[in-house]
């Protein structure tokens, strides 16, 4: 019995040595909708918290369409990450139909937009995280909710954030070093739906057209507007319509059959990919950048 109460002791003081970090980990549990900002988020929140993506790998959040477990997971979180720029529209319903308060932490927060016309309307373009220099915003955003939701881990959280904007910074040098492959008439840009215009800004494209006109992945194009692309294309002379590896190729292809261009379809623009290759974000936009680079060169 006497060897019990030390052993007993013992246990307490190594529960008491883990300190806030362990307990907090309990306390606070980390919900990103998309699998891009739950790896941002985890170069941030490093060892000390756990963060999960409501979306899985590959899914194109623009047809998602959530199930009961998600409704669980959200309820379950206490701090959620969102993109904002109304990307998320199934969050809404489900954030209706959760128990459970949660802070939310907006990553877009305090980036200048860019307006378009999508389904007959002006609306934002919600694809920011295309332009790495953007991420950065999205990076301290998220830094200073983590530091709000868990002051004692404000510390690790700033060192990690610091340490990742250095990496997207180098991100943007490698990208900048690579579109240098592409003369600049020859960089042009025909995507699925209004997705890379940030990118381009960023990095000296035209975007001449879509397959769809709209925000959105599940937009359906008149006849007209697709002899309409087909005309863009034959007269800008791009070489290639680009597609998100979750898109349905089939109006592309008619298209880029009419215009004599090729399809690339497995670009990572909405969701990381299980593993290569395109594990990561930064690992996302290396991958896309190269597939883009190839293809125009």
């Amino acid at each position: 019995m006497k060897y019990s109460r030390y052993v007993l002791a013992l246990l307490v003081l190594l529960l008491s040595a883990c300190g806030p970090s362990a307990a907090q980990t309990a306390t606070t549990n980390v919900v990103a909708t998309t699998t891009f900002l739950a790896d941002i988020a985890r170069n941030i929140a490093g060892d000390r918290l756990v963060v999960d993506s409501l979306l899985a790998d590959g899914a194109d959040p623009h047809s998602y369409q959530p199930v009961p477990a998600d409704t669980v997971k959200i309820s379950e979180s206490t701090v959620l990450i969102v993109n904002g720029l109304e990307y998320e529209g199934f969050l809404q319903p489900l954030l209706e139909n959760t128990d459970g308060e949660r802070s939310i932490i907006t990553a877009s927060d305090g980036l200048e937009t860019r307006q378009m016309q999508g389904d007959g309307d002006t609306v934002v373009d919600p694809h920011m995280w295309l332009d790495p220099i953007l991420v950065i915003t999205y990076v301290e955003n998220i830094r200073g909710g983590l530091s709000r939701a868990d002051p004692d881990g404000a510390a690790m959280y700033n060192s990690n954030a610091d340490g990742y904007i250095v990496k997207l910074k180098e991100l943007d040098t490698w990208i900048k070093e690579q579109v240098a492959q592409i003369p600049p008439e020859q960089r042009l840009l025909v995507t699925n739906h209004e997705s890379l215009s940030y990118f381009a800004d960023r990095y000296g494209f035209s975007v001449i057209g879509d397959v769809l006109q709209s925000v959105s992945s599940v937009a359906s194009p008149s006849a007209q507007q697709m002899a309409e692309l087909v005309d863009q294309i034959k007269a800008s002379g791009a070489p290639a319509i680009f597609l998100d590896a979750s898109d349905n190729p089939a109006m592309a292809q008619q298209i880029a059959a009419e215009a004599d261009v090729i399809v690339v379809s497995d670009l990572q623009l909405e969701s990381l990919s299980e593993g290569a290759p395109a594990g990561t974000y930064i690992d996302m936009m290396k991958h896309n950048v190269t597939q883009i680079v190839d293809a125009l060169r």
